[in-house]
């Protein structure tokens, strides 16, 4: 079977399902597990090369519509009759049910099975073991600067959060993500702000960024010197690393 993954959390599931000889091409943004980084690039995820993609024959494509403009990917798969399936996960349950969807497709129903068991009893461990810590501290996440936007109640990282033992500040919003101003974050007050900008290296970012906006200067988390550059990989991609991002989070709030 000959397989291309257009999304990171994608190629993530597919590495975890071992399906290493069967992966054949990438998108650009795939730099995760280190050992396919050699393989064929076809394009970023959201203007993705379907001539390259096309051009590696692939008998499934696996796609996904976890950030805004990837509708046109999928249309795209359509139009070329490209077989392939759409993982589309917005909270953290909907992850074990994307890899079972992967299991079907690639005919590994049990690994699958296993796999998507093992990432829900995990979860359960860490919720039981922060369940009876008080107070719960609030935490304000930042995908990117400017425009602000950050997840609202129907995003895995709200469920990361309330796992973790922390509420997410814009869990009112009854949406994935939620565009908000400076004004908004310095009323909810947050006890702590985890920086995770989509598609950045943590390298890239300075810290100052955030602590120097006039607004912030004396919300909780900044006199607090609660200020946390997160591994956008371990907290932006709906797959199986997330487990690793909790464990992070975890240690970093409740020390």
């Amino acid at each position: 079977m000959r397989i291309v993954s257009i999304c990171p959390s994608n190629t993530e599931i597919l590495y975890y399902l071992g399906l290493h000889e069967h992966v054949v091409g990438l998108d650009d943004h795939s730099d995760w597990p280190p050992e396919w980084q050699h393989l064929p690039r076809v394009g970023p995820d959201l203007a993705i090369d379907m001539e390259k993609v096309a051009a590696l024959q692939p008998d499934l494509v696996v796609a996904s519509l976890s950030v805004p403009g990837m509708e046109k990917n999928v249309e795209a798969l359509r139009e070329r009759a490209i077989p392939h399936i759409v993982l589309n996960p917005s909270r953290i349950g909907e992850i074990a049910a994307d890899i079972r969807l992967v299991g079907e497709a690639t005919g590994l129903h049990k690994q699958a099975e296993q796999l998507a068991s093992q990432f829900a009893e995990r979860i359960e461990s860490i919720r039981q073991r922060t369940a009876a810590f008080s107070p719960r501290p609030k935490l304000y996440w930042e995908w990117w600067p400017n425009p602000i936007y950050t997840p609202g109640r129907e995003n895995w990282l709200t469920d990361v959060s309330e796992i973790a033992g922390a509420v997410n500040v814009f869990a009112d919003f009854p949406v994935a993500n939620v565009k908000a101003t400076r004004e908004m974050v310095q009323e909810r007050d947050p006890d702590h702000i985890c920086v995770v900008w989509c598609g950045i290296e943590l390298k890239r970012i300075k810290r100052e960024t955030i602590t120097d906006r006039p607004e912030w200067r004396d919300m909780t988390a900044i006199r607090q010197g609660q200020v946390h550059l997160l591994e956008e990989g371990l907290y932006c991609r709906p797959s199986t690393r997330i487990l690793d991002g909790l464990e992070q989070l975890v240690k970093l709030i409740h020390p």
